[in-house]
């Protein structure tokens, strides 16, 4: 079968939107086991608030003061997210120039040595590329240097939409659509798996968020390190940004069933919960998404932005339940974590 093209993803996106889920259903079926819907249990700390990139539609920043997390703090956040059954933690922060690049590597090889069986998943390209400018290093060198001290995976985030016209616009001290893509080539060339993610609703184009699809596939063609892939929608106002116009959940569905058949070679599209809640996110069940992403037992980007939708292990098992599902919790690599403790937390 033919792949899709730009024009033909244009052409599904003004398809009927039932039409649209009946194709994007079929896709996930035939790319995952139809009759299971996985979830994760993981906690997402934010190591630092300052941030010198003042992207214009994140609310969580702030150009100095702030924190910066000690390695106690954050061994107890991990060990607080381990007592609850969660097998990663994600790290990411914001870009300073005033904490030197051996604290962060010190951060991971600290967290890998006191939590030898939990996922490290921690900093974007963006932070990445910060890192590289940081310390001098190479990128490769960069990344070598973190996996040394216990990196286990990379998170996508930071991509919002990967055209640089958009990012010029909404992160112009970001790092650039190349950049970003060349950080997760070199990653995957040195054996790290990532999520690729995209942010949307923010005044970019339907030809925008079809070229980022595309730029994701051509790299996942290239290298086959992406494990899943992440839509979710921006999230409100923010200091110097507003949504182009509301965008309404049959938007989102759309955009996700689309994720689903232009990225043919990423097996797992993630529903956001997060940020659409739990009914929507139940809905993309229907529209291409085959995991509900993260319990997420700490999340502060988003709610900073006013979202504030929450769940529990029990409840999101519930909800895969009463879509039709068999709900079963995975790790990073969407392996199977059907331990007697998950399942009967999850009872």
């Amino acid at each position: 079968m033919a792949r899709i093209t730009r024009t033909d993803a244009l052409d599904l996106l003004r398809t009927p939107i039932l039409s649209l889920g009946r194709m994007a259903d079929d896709a996930r079926r035939k790319a995952t086991d139809p009759a299971v819907v996985t979830y994760h249990i993981d906690r997402n700390i934010n190591y630092t608030d300052v941030c010198e990139c003042g992207c214009s539609f994140c609310y969580y920043y702030r150009e100095r003061g702030g924190y910066f997390l000690t390695d106690d703090e954050l061994a107890a956040r991990t060990g607080e997210a381990r007592e609850q059954n969660a097998d990663q933690i994600l790290l990411q922060g914001g870009m300073r120039t005033d904490i030197p690049f051996e604290r962060y590597v010190a951060m991971i090889r600290t967290l890998a040595e006191r939590f030898p069986d939990m996922q490290i998943h921690a900093f974007s390209p963006p932070e990445i590329i910060h890192f590289s400018r940081l310390s001098g290093k190479s990128v490769a060198e960069v990344l070598k240097v973190f996996i040394d001290a216990g990196l286990d995976s990379l998170p996508g985030g930071g991509a919002e939409i990967l055209v640089d016209a958009v990012r010029a616009r909404v992160s112009p001290k970001k790092c650039t659509a190349d950049e970003w893509i060349s950080v997760m080539r070199t990653a995957h060339t040195l054996g790290l798996k990532a999520s690729a993610t995209m942010m949307f609703g923010f005044g970019e184009s339907e030809e925008d968020r079809i070229t980022h699809m595309l730029r994701l596939r051509e790299l996942q063609d290239e290298t086959d390190g992406f494990v899943a892939f992440i839509p979710w929608t921006y999230q409100g106002g923010s200091r110097t940004l507003a949504p182009s116009a509301p965008y309404s959940g049959e938007s989102y569905l759309r955009t996700l069933a689309l994720s689903r058949l232009v990225l043919d070679n990423i097996p797992n599209v993630q529903a956001s919960w997060l940020t659409q809640g739990l009914h929507l996110g139940q809905m993309a069940l229907f529209f291409g998404a085959n995991d509900m992403g993260s319990v997420m037992l700490e999340e502060n980007v988003v709610r900073a932005a006013g979202t504030a939708h929450t769940t529990d292990e029990r409840t999101l098992r519930e909800v895969i339940t009463a879509a039709g599902f068999t709900p079963r919790l995975r790790d990073f690599y969407y392996h199977y974590r059907d331990d007697v403790r998950g399942m009967n937390n999850g009872r």
